[in-house]
């Protein structure tokens, strides 16, 4: 079993930064990939971020140039640094890993006022 616990979210005027935190613990060693995913109200969860254990990094077409995701290995702790937020960026930010099945972490709001 893995568990996830989000962190850092919150209200940003437009324009600016935030940086969510996920902190890993249990059966880390068995994650292969870990990914940042993201829900607007009304519309279905959409994969924002992903970094695998060798350190690959894919983003989602939209957003890369304005989040990184990245990963402290001694803090089994994953990051996501978004920059210049736009209202269309609000939703629930949800961390993921997969290590054989899904987790998810609870979910974290991140809501972008103009």
């Amino acid at each position: 079993q893995v568990q996830l616990v989000e962190s850092g979210g919150g209200l940003v005027q437009a324009g600016g930064s935030l940086r969510l935190s996920c902190a890993a613990s249990g059966s880390i060693v068995s994650i292969t990939v870990m990914d940042w995913y993201r829900q607007a109200p009304g519309k279905q969860r959409e994969l924002v971020a992903s970094i695998y254990s060798g350190g690959r990094t894919n983003y989602a077409d939209s957003l890369k140039g304005r989040f990184t995701i990245s990963r402290d290995n001694a803090k089994n702790t994953l990051y996501l640094q978004m920059n210049s937020l736009k209202p269309e960026d609000t939703a629930v930010y949800y961390c993921s890993a997969w290590g054989g099945t899904r987790y998810w972490g609870q979910g974290i709001q991140v809501t972008v006022s103009l």
